[in-house]
């Protein structure tokens, strides 16, 4: 039996195997019925692609860089897998992940265009911009996540973090709160610095108080939240509500509570940020802001699977608001 090919279905389709080859990849530069009708000659014809002889055909490797910051310390393991997953849900088919840190390529120098047709960095530090610019120097077609970068030559969709602390705080105030806490994240995290400016701000617009032993400086991971809290908890005085600046900080906020006698919220608050999927399931469920994970991945890829077809499409930024949540770890203090 003869093989079927692109250029065998672009023979019945009478187009271009190029617009076969873009039609089975879902190119948007494709018409939708076109697609339809190439997708349903190539199911009625049997075929089956190739994809390690397409890539050499094609110079692809089918392969997209996910570069995190610091995969070690600071990048929260329930917000890594967050966007590992819904990246492989909007990922084009044929395509695959490859996962690593900008710190340990940036000492190796081992990216390259052959390795990888593609590049999402999820950035959190300005100290990953010499990264960036190697990957486009390189010529990869390359989305920039969750840190709003000095540049506009890429395409680059983050999250407003001053303003989602900013609402969480305005919220801790408005349900009568007026002493409290910090634990902050990696300090050399731009989210962390930008969500503690937020903290600062709304604390001082409102008159209302924090002390230096009220403020400790976490990881974002969980251990770091439980250490710093039993540290607040430790001080002569205590404030009533706690800002933990991430949800996974915040969970171990709440365990070292608990382990030291103090309900929550009847005793003190807590507040997070980024509404990890377990946040509605913690006891009690966590008051926290949503940062829009599923929106800045699907635009990121969506932007590269683009770029993928057209390199010479002119690059957005975009920034996202994030919503306040509100459950069940805030005190009422009104009168």
């Amino acid at each position: 039996m003869e093989e079927v090919t692109i250029r065998t279905i672009a023979q019945r389709a009478n187009v271009s195997h190029t617009t076969v080859s873009r039609a089975l990849n879902d190119s948007p530069l494709v018409k939708a019925a076109t697609k339809q009708k190439i997708r349903q000659l190539a199911d009625e014809l049997g075929y089956v692609p190739n994809l390690n002889a397409k890539g050499l055909v094609e110079q692809h490797s089918f392969l997209i860089g996910v570069f995190f910051s610091d995969l070690d310390t600071g990048t929260s393991p329930s917000f890594l897998v967050d966007v590992i997953k819904r990246a492989r849900n909007f990922l084009p088919k044929g395509y695959s992940l490859s996962l690593d840190s900008v710190e340990s390529l940036s000492a190796s120098g081992n990216v390259s265009r052959h390795q990888f047709d593609g590049a999402i960095v999820v950035s959190q530090s300005k100290d990953d911009d010499a990264f960036i610019e190697t990957l486009i120097q390189r010529h990869l077609p390359v989305v920039v996540l969750n840190r709003i970068i000095a540049r506009n030559d890429v395409f680059n969709f983050a999250t407003n973090e001053y303003l989602g602390a900013k609402k969480i705080l305005e919220y801790a105030i408005r349900m009568g709160h007026r002493r409290f806490g910090l634990i902050g994240g990696a300090a050399s995290f731009v989210s962390a610095g930008d969500r503690q400016r937020g903290f600062a701000d709304v604390i001082r617009d409102n008159g209302a108080e924090t002390r230096s032993e009220w403020q400790r400086e976490g990881n974002y991971l969980p251990e770091s939240g439980y250490q710093a809290m039993r540290q607040i908890l430790s001080a002569a005085e205590t404030p009533t509500c706690v800002f933990a600046t991430n949800d996974d900080m915040a969970a171990g906020a709440v365990r070292a509570c608990q382990d030291l006698g103090y309900k929550v919220p009847a005793d003190i608050s807590i507040i997070g940020y980024d509404d990890m999927s377990y946040s509605k399931y913690l006891v009690p469920r966590l008051t926290t802001v949503r940062k829009p994970t599923d929106d800045l991945v699907q635009e990121g890829v969506s932007a590269l699977t683009q770029l993928l077809n057209d390199p010479t499409m002119s690059p957005v930024q975009k920034v996202v608001e994030p919503t306040l949540i509100v459950r069940d770890s805030v005190k009422d203090l009104r009168e």
